[in-house]
């Protein structure tokens, strides 16, 4: 058997999520659906991660194992099987224990805010129209990010995780005229992490929440005092970092 990664992106608006679910559609069925054809043969993939119901990929990562030689035009053929809101980019070999979700050294979110009501960012980002937002204050909030290692106040209730730290390596607000990006990246994230750090920003962004308040979520370590989680459309995994050469 040959281990391969998959390199692929999707639309999240039709999946409850990229993992397999029990009575509902996911990402990562309909992709094994589609190797198992292809191969002609039950194919289980193995994610970097996974997102929640309704929240996109621009770069996502698995790996699988097959017996077969894959023909040189095999992505072309995949997506053939796919549906129009997943793409695959690339299949290659790795050595076989490599691993996609536990060699992963980062993971990178984006998340997109309209200023304004836009018919055409409707379904990948939050359209909020409440009036201006400090991104200077949330840019200081994000410096607290960097000194944070416990993450609980942002985590997702009763994910019996067996750890909530996490090690920041990126968090920065853009703003282009009425558009508002967030940049997220670290080791791991925990369920539900970026989209309560996001509503909980707007929230100082607005002014309903001080600086001070937002440290003291944090050290609080009470989910129930952060803000309310960002709605999906409007997160993007972006990037998911490797070292190949291991």
């Amino acid at each position: 058997m040959q281990r391969y990664f998959i390199e692929f992106s999707y639309f999240g608006k039709n999946y409850f999520g990229y993992q397999r679910q029990p009575r509902e559609i996911s990402v990562q069925e309909v992709l094994e659906n589609a190797l198992s054809t292809k191969l002609r043969t039950g194919i289980k993939i193995v994610g970097a991660g996974r997102t929640d119901t309704g929240v996109h990929a621009k770069k996502m990562f698995a790996h699988f194992e097959t017996a077969e030689n894959l023909e040189e035009n095999f992505v072309y053929q995949l997506n053939s099987l796919l549906p129009e809101d997943i793409s695959v980019f690339k299949v290659f070999k790795v050595k076989n224990e490599f691993h996609a979700r536990f060699d992963a050294t980062f993971r990178t979110y984006e998340y997109q805010i309209s200023l304004e009501k836009n018919p055409f960012t409707t379904d990948f980002s939050w359209q909020i129209r409440r009036g201006k937002i400090d991104v200077e204050i949330m840019n200081a909030a994000c410096k607290i990010l960097f000194e944070t290692t416990d993450f609980t106040s942002f985590a997702k209730l009763h994910a019996d995780n067996k750890t909530n730290n996490c090690k920041i390596y990126k968090a920065v607000w853009e703003q282009n005229g009425n558009e508002l990006k967030f940049t997220i990246s670290a080791d791991r994230f925990l369920r539900n992490m970026v989209r309560a750090i996001v509503g909980t920003m707007i929230d100082l962004g607005a002014g309903k929440i001080s600086l001070e308040d937002f440290k003291e979520i944090i050290l609080a370590k009470n989910r129930n005092l952060a803000g309310t989680s960002a709605p999906p459309q409007g997160l993007f995994l972006v990037d998911v970092g490797y070292d190949f050469s291991i």
